[in-house]
């Protein structure tokens, strides 16, 4: 369904190909996943399907990609559109209706299909992806998981042969990612549609996936997903686990890793530390951000309503919560850019309302959702070099930061040209290049894979033991909030549902419980790192 023929892609300007000699094939009815680190290359791969690489981007491709017999190089994207639906990393660029309904029937409008045709497939997909409830919405409402099943959605109501998904879960919460990947796996299996997708959050989508494609220095390998991810540094939690106790193969799926782990699991238990229930200490410090009876309105609609919210030195929090639960609202509330309808906020004295957008962000410094809104000058280089004069930090300790979460982003390249990821890396290391009282990150590891996820988790610790900084992370990344954080606060239609420590409350759900945690309950673990540790205390091999 898909060859690529020693296909390699050089944008202009570049000094390397960013694919080298790329010679695969994906059958018909098959799912491949696209494996590898931040800015490799996974996208442009995705793009040369539908013929956006070269025809939309420019740069020169050598060798033939051919979908479906139509070589991509004679067929423009909208050639192609009957044939392959795209799915970009940030759905809303995409758009191009007002409302969600509209937008789930363009690509149909733009093929000339039947008006009964599209009114039938439209109401298939609302039902397929659970959208039923937002067919009316505008599409500027909508939440980031929200506009990112839309997106799915209206790739699919055109029927196509190849679906290409560009981290299609990113921005959804553990159970609305669930909903679309069965959906994804049921037009596979059921329809045979061919789908390729490139994903950093790999314990989500691997125990669907018929291959794995890993991309490595511009070079791609194809096969077996235990196969490709048994040496690999990006393996999801089930596969480090099953290399750090030496299983072989080694599981893909909680499923399989719950099955091996029977022996692991009794070996531990006899540690009173890892019985059932035990959790650490909590932290008591300094309240730095206080928080009361927080009521945020979008429109006529009660984001966040009655919040009490408190954050001491130190703290590690991460914020979770379905998508549209007002998680990002509470995050705008507390720094203060956005208007609250009521309640206080206390930062050190101070209402971050009422300062300057500069000593406001000193004081509480925000990543939001969309990094790119806080990016302004022409070159990477020239935003590091200001983050770095307005902090008054060292020369070159912006530049550092970024260097630790991604390698081999050029000074020179404009910001607008980074990958998903690197640009959230970016803004990332801007923001934290400040070391601000309290720092608010709105689902930072959005295009980041497991290596960046885990500088970011060990630069925010390093903040939090050097400077006392504490650190609030909305994320529906739950085996980073299992690696980063010692407070979970999960948020339910604009109220807290839950607070608690990690332990307690990540290893009690089912649906923001990690893999370890679902693999080792009810034992109360929920990192490899942990179950190493715990292994040591009774004598268990260590790697």
């Amino acid at each position: 369904m898909i060859v690529f023929d020693g296909v390699s892609v050089t944008y202009d300007g570049a000094d390397a190909p960013v694919l080298r000699d790329i010679d695969i094939s994906i059958d018909e009815g098959e799912l491949c996943v696209v494996v590898g680190p931040t800015g490799c290359g996974k996208t442009t791969l995705l793009r040369t399907v539908n013929g956006l690489v070269p025809h939309f981007t420019g740069g020169t491709v050598e060798g033939r990609v051919v979908v479906d017999g139509r070589a991509t190089a004679d067929h423009r994207p909208r050639d192609l559109a009957d044939v392959v639906g795209f799915v970009v990393q940030d759905p809303t660029s995409g758009f191009v209706a007002s409302e969600v309904e509209e937008e789930l029937a363009y690509s149909m409008e733009s093929l000339g299909l039947a008006a009964d045709v599209m009114r039938r497939r439209v109401e298939e997909t609302l039902d397929l992806l659970g959208l039923t409830a937002l067919r009316g919405r505008a599409l500027a409402s909508l939440s980031g998981g929200e506009a990112q099943r839309v997106a799915i959605g209206a790739a699919l109501t055109a029927n196509p042969r190849v679906l290409v998904l560009d981290e299609p879960t990113s921005a959804l919460d553990p159970g609305a990612a669930e909903d679309v990947l069965a959906a994804v796996h049921r037009l596979v299996h059921d329809l045979g549609i061919t789908v390729l997708m490139a994903e950093h959050r790999l314990e989500r989508v691997v125990s669907y996936a018929d291959r794995v494609l890993t991309l490595d220095h511009g070079t791609a390998i194809v096969g077996d997903p235990a196969e490709r991810l048994a040496t690999s540094p990006l393996a999801p939690p089930v596969v480090r686990l099953g290399r750090a106790v030496g299983w072989s193969p080694v599981p893909t799926s909680v499923r399989d890793a719950r099955r091996l782990a029977t022996d692991l699991r009794a070996e531990i238990a006899s540690v009173p530390a890892h019985r059932p229930g035990s959790t650490g200490e909590p932290r008591s410090r300094a309240l730095v951000l206080d928080a009361r009876d927080l009521v945020v309105r979008r429109g006529s609609t009660a984001a966040i309503v009655g919040v009490d919210f408190a954050v001491r030195d130190g703290d590690q929090v991460a914020l979770m919560g379905r998508n549209g639960s007002g998680k990002s609202s509470l995050l705008w509330a507390l720094q203060g850019s956005h208007e609250r309808a009521s309640g206080s906020v206390d930062v050190g004295g101070v209402d971050p309302q009422s300062l300057p957008a500069p000593e406001r962000r000193r004081r509480v410094g925000l990543v939001p959702q969309e990094p790119a809104d806080l990016l302004y000058l022409d070159t990477v280089g020239a935003e590091c070099r200001q983050a770095d004069a307005e902090c008054m930090a060292e020369p070159g300790t912006c530049r550092g930061l970024l260097d630790r979460f991604v390698t081999g982003v050029d000074d020179a390249i404009h910001p607008r040209d980074l990958s998903e990821g690197q640009r959230l890396a970016l803004v990332l290391a801007i923001v934290l290049t400040s070391t601000p009282e309290v720092i608010l990150l709105d689902e930072p590891t959005r295009g980041l894979d497991h290596v960046a996820k885990g500088e970011l988790a060990a630069v925010l610790a390093e903040l939090v033991a050097t400077d006392g900084c504490a650190v609030v992370v909305a994320t529906h990344d739950v085996e980073f909030a299992a690696e980063f954080s010692d407070r979970v606060v999960v948020l339910a239609e604009g109220e807290i549902v839950t607070d608690g420590p990690s332990l307690e409350v990540l290893s009690a759900s089912p649906m923001f419980a990690p893999q370890v945690a679902k693999v080792m309950a009810p034992l109360s673990l929920l990192t490899v790192d942990g179950v190493i540790a715990a292994r040591s205390l009774c004598g268990g091999a260590s790697p």
